[in-house]
């Protein structure tokens, strides 16, 4: 299956994709009303937005330092993930999302990067929880939050992952346990951005680490993960040939393959794979 992420309403049906993806809330912290026919997405802690109105909102570090994309590694402002009143209002617009459409996809969700969140409400939380090691005690407060979310939506929950299978890299980074998650999500999505895509030996080893990660069998002709994956490619000015060969790469391992924010470009891919294939069909006599 192939799907279109965008930020445009009237992108998300085309002919050439089985299903779209609109973006309600961005990393930006711009806001749009959900959708009835797409999968509604939702980025959770990532918000310029809100961190700039409101600093008392961004994750820091053991040092103070913030998590805003002002700093090295950061290409967008955070929001911790423990804040209540900032957690209500995600929930609310997951719920409106899930009213539209029973689909939901989850973005941006985990703590900025390992070290964080510091802030004195994390440091309180940790020390009333029941785990000694914080790293657990972070894993629990992200699937907690997954869980709550998902339980909001009614059809297929979407979780977007970082692009790391490396086990417990994930973990460590952002608190994202995937066995754990895997029991309130659907599918995830591993986004794979290039702006070329000129080489795709490191897009096979991650789509085929993600495969192995979530249980899938490294033999491609056994079974896959119990919890389907799908990857994203960027498709913005990516050469369409490139594109194609890009999409042939990781359809070997994933369940679907999505294409962001430059529809008329995937479409174009969609075709050109389409007439490629049809022209290495070979016709035989019964």
């Amino acid at each position: 299956m192939y799907g279109v992420v965008t930020r445009n309403a009237e992108e998300v049906e085309g002919g050439e994709f089985d299903v779209g993806f609109y973006e309600v809330k961005d990393v930006t912290g711009r806001a749009s009303a959900p959708l009835p026919n797409a999968v509604n997405m939702v980025s959770c802690f990532g918000d310029n937005a809100a961190a700039s109105e409101n600093p008392e909102l961004v994750p820091v570090d053991d040092r103070g330092e913030p998590a805003t994309r002002d700093r090295e590694y950061f290409d967008w402002a955070y929001v911790c993930p423990t804040h209540p009143e900032y957690r209500e209002g995600l929930f609310e617009i997951i719920e409106d999302c899930a009213a539209e459409n029973g689909d939901v996809r989850l973005d941006d969700v985990g703590f900025p990067r390992e070290g964080f969140c510091r802030c004195d409400r994390c440091e309180r939380l940790f020390a009333e929880s029941d785990h000694d090691d914080w790293s657990d005690w972070r894993a629990a407060v992200i699937t907690d939050f997954v869980a709550e979310a998902s339980d909001r939506i009614p059809g297929r929950t979407f979780l977007t992952l970082y692009p790391d299978p490396y086990p417990g890299h994930l973990r460590e980074r952002a608190g994202l346990d995937v066995d754990a998650l895997a029991e309130h999500v659907d599918e995830f999505v591993v986004p794979l951005y290039d702006t070329e895509y000129a080489t795709t030996y490191w897009v096979e080893t991650i789509a085929r680490g993600f495969r192995s990660r979530l249980g899938g069998d490294y033999d491609l002709h056994g079974a896959p993960p119990e919890t389907p994956f799908s990857v994203e490619l960027y498709a913005v000015n990516v050469d369409v040939d490139d594109l194609v060969h890009a999409t042939e790469v990781v359809e070997t391992y994933a369940k679907d393959v999505l294409f962001g924010y430059d529809a008329s470009n995937a479409a174009a891919a969609l075709r050109r794979k389409d007439a490629d294939d049809r022209e290495g069909e070979v016709h035989r006599p019964e």
